[in-house]
């Protein structure tokens, strides 16, 4: 069964390792395989990654579109040991992306990144 992906004007979208831009107009696309896909709404660039969460985030996004996902492992739980030493609350988080991490399903883990991202942005937005 084909993925479906209905593209908005310029909307940019990556599959694999290529970036894919849209033309002007609305576009549908069917695709069929296993390649890592992510849409321009779901796409974090470095440089918008400022927050420890993002980071998270941005090195989970690597490693789903990495040919060698294991490569970032390291980073990745360098980064889980200095914040969740700041944060404990962000424990249960990082057990569940960690899990689907060490099993291979990387965007099981990103979509649990955006979990992590909102918790951060809550509790900054109580600091205030």
């Amino acid at each position: 069964m084909a993925l479906i992906i209905d593209l908005k004007p310029n909307e940019r979208l990556i599959i694999g390792s290529a970036l894919i831009t849209n033309d002007d107009t609305r576009t549908r696309l069917h695709i069929e395989g296993s390649s890592p896909i992510l849409r321009e709404k779901d796409i974090m660039t470095e440089k918008d990654a400022d927050s420890p969460c993002k980071k998270i985030y941005f090195t989970v996004q690597l490693m789903y579109i990495s040919d060698k996902p294991d490569e970032l492992h390291k980073a990745y739980f360098a980064l889980v040991n200095s914040i969740q030493k700041a944060v404990p609350s962000t424990a249960l988080f990082f057990a569940k992306i960690s899990m689907h991490i060490l099993d291979g399903e990387y965007y099981k883990a990103l979509k649990e990144a955006r979990h992590l991202m909102e918790h951060e942005r809550e509790m900054l937005e109580n600091v205030k």
